[in-house]
């Protein structure tokens, strides 16, 4: 019966020996291990085999790409005022034996010196300068971090200044200078605008009175050209007139005294005369026949003598 108990705690201490001597380490974490007491060796990713009762994992580092983010501190311009910033650091640890022995409390230890350079940067610059000059400041904190925690194991990937508050009245006097200038641009875009509307409505009205003028001069040349052809018509039509009542009274055998009331009847008509001078002509022959037997006689002198003439 001992042997029996006995051979069973032998075998449970074997089982669990041999479950204390195999080591499953996930990918993107280290196993620093101790033997004794002392630093042993680092296990990496996958199955892993140390001594039972003798080797013990005194860490476990995450080997993946991490942020932290510090609380705003309190900073001095090289003009005395006081600004507020807080940084955001990304790092990766690269060696788990110097980050597990070679500082104790590794991100304390970074947040004091990232905190320590800032001061040292920002107070070498005026407010105007610090707000203007993230890369400058980003890239100065990351050389001092990684000059000192190359030794730790640790590689500082990026730092950013996550945010710089000034003091309330400078953000207030900050506000009011950009209102003003917005508003003088306003101001200036206004008073372009009016310029050049002006502009534009002078150069119209200029146009439009140079278009008017030329429309007036076509219009007259088309009136006088309108009214020389009319007065071209006028007299074609009256010398047309007189050559027909002519050519009748040498050619018919009308009596001369009708012929002549006919002439004067139609020459008026023919010779597109206005409506006073035709009523007087109208009056005249109503009133002086003999006007038109003299008329008549002229023409028959005429007629006889063309004969004689010819």
């Amino acid at each position: 019966m001992t042997q029996l108990i006995v051979a069973a705690f032998v075998v449970a201490l074997s089982g669990y020996a041999a479950y204390r001597a195999i080591r499953i380490v996930p990918q993107g974490q280290a196993y620093v291990v101790e033997r004794l007491g002392r630093y042993h060796r680092t296990l990496g990713p996958g199955v892993n085999v140390v001594v039972p009762f003798a080797d013990g994992v005194r860490t476990v580092v995450d080997l993946r790409e991490q942020v932290v983010s510090f609380p705003p501190r309190p900073v001095n311009t090289s003009d005395n005022l006081v600004i507020s910033a807080d940084l955001v650091i990304y790092y990766q640890v690269t060696d788990p034996r110097a980050v597990t022995y070679e500082i104790a409390g590794f991100l304390a230890a970074v947040e004091q010196i990232a905190v320590t350079t800032l001061r040292e940067v920002v107070g070498g610059m005026d407010l105007d300068r610090a707000l203007a000059s993230r890369d400058e400041i980003n890239a100065r904190l990351r050389a001092a971090l990684d000059e000192v925690t190359g030794r730790w194991g640790v590689r500082i990937d990026r730092v950013e200044l996550k945010s710089i508050d000034p003091p309330g009245f400078v953000q207030d006097a900050v506000e009011k200078e950009m209102r003003a200038e917005r508003e003088k641009r306003a101001s200036i875009l206004s008073a372009e605008g009016r310029k050049q509307s002006a502009v534009l409505t002078a150069e119209g009205e200029r146009q439009a009175a140079v278009l008017k003028a030329r429309g007036e001069a076509e219009a007259a040349v088309l009136r006088a050209q309108a009214e020389a052809e009319a007065r071209a018509m006028r007299a074609k039509g009256q010398a047309d007139a007189i050559a027909m009542v002519f050519h009748a009274i040498q050619e018919g055998d009308a009596e001369q005294r009708s012929l002549a009331y006919r002439y004067l009847q139609d020459f008026p008509e023919a010779a597109g005369t206005d409506g006073r001078t035709h009523s007087g002509t109208h009056t005249g022959t109503h009133s002086g026949t003999d006007g038109g037997a003299d008329l008549g006689g002229r023409f028959s002198v005429r007629q006889d003598e063309g004969p004689a003439a010819r």
